[in-house]
């Protein structure tokens, strides 16, 4: 799971693997496989690096 910024400011938590597609239009709209979509305040970046970093922990959390 990942934590999102809407535009109003309000946080949300996304689950990371159901992220389809993440684009930039010019505003950053993530569109789950489940075809919700949700325009955020993080750019395309930084939801990229999120997605790495929870993938990141959940495969070291396995292994231990």
């Amino acid at each position: 799971m990942i934590e999102v910024t809407r535009m109003n400011d309000t946080k949300i938590t996304v689950n990371a693997e159901l992220i389809e597609t993440v684009e930039e239009t010019p505003d950053t709209v993530i569109t789950l496989t489940t075809g919700k979509k949700f325009i955020v305040k993080e750019s395309r970046q930084e939801i990229k690096n999120r997605v790495i970093l929870y993938k990141k922990e959940i495969f070291f959390a396995e292994s231990a």
